[in-house]
């Protein structure tokens, strides 16, 4: 195989990293129910809103992976330990939603739906649907580690991972906007059943990511 291949092999396996590392972590399924109740049967409002909410956590992504290693130096924390903690909050996510029921946060954003204006949902769509139902914690520190990965070497390998982590990034926000935009009809159709399977799996997953980010924070320690 060439080296061209094998460039464009490893920016495609970089490109799907991306998405296969946030999409379970997000997991927008899990907020469907919540941005149903926010919008209703508001379709225009619900277009609206999606929309705002993947860009959103796009520059959300983007800004972490950018910059969230340089804030990481700032403070003098190395990058396995970021992964270690990173993999830590990860897991605890995936580990509460195995064996929790809906967090109360999503509960409270719910119960207020029906007295939300236009100019209300607006306003909501950075603070709480964008953070910290979108893009929570783990999400972020997740953005950090694959941050990391960005080689720095020089600014040419640095920018073009840059700009694989945002086409990546690109990708979640896209997948984000179709499920919240076809939320009440996906809502619908899985029923109460299929998204509690749905979440226990996406939980599965997650939980298997942290400890993975976790091992890799460890061996990269000890090589140190």
């Amino acid at each position: 195989m060439e080296i061209n291949d094998v460039t464009v092999v490893y920016m495609l396996r970089e490109l799907a990293l991306v998405p296969i590392t946030l999409l379970p972590i997000i997991n927008p399924l899990s907020t469907a129910s919540v941005f149903v109740a926010t919008v209703g049967q508001q379709r225009e409002a619900s277009n609206r809103l999606a929309r705002q909410i993947a860009v959103n956590a796009f520059f959300v992504m983007v800004a972490a992976m950018a910059i969230g290693t340089y804030v990481l130096i700032l403070f003098g924390v190395s990058l396995p330990v970021v992964r270690i903690g990173g993999g830590l909050l990860v897991a605890a996510t995936g580990w509460r939603m195995l064996n929790a029921k809906p967090e109360a946060v999503q509960a409270a954003v719910a119960g207020e739906a029906s007295t939300m204006s236009d100019s209300e949902i607006k306003r909501h769509s950075f603070f709480p649907m964008t953070f910290p139902l979108t893009t929570g914690p783990g999400t972020i520190a997740a953005c950090i580690a694959l941050g990391a990965k960005s080689p720095s070497t020089s600014p040419v390998l640095y920018l073009a991972g840059l700009v694989i982590a945002a086409l990546g990034a690109l990708i979640v926000a896209i997948v984000v906007f179709f499920i919240l935009k076809h939320s009440v009809a996906v809502v619908a159709k899985i029923g109460p059943t299929g998204e509690l399977v749905l979440q226990q799996l996406m939980a599965f997953i997650l939980l298997c990511i942290g400890i993975q980010l976790m091992w890799t924070g460890w061996h990269e320690l000890n090589l140190g």
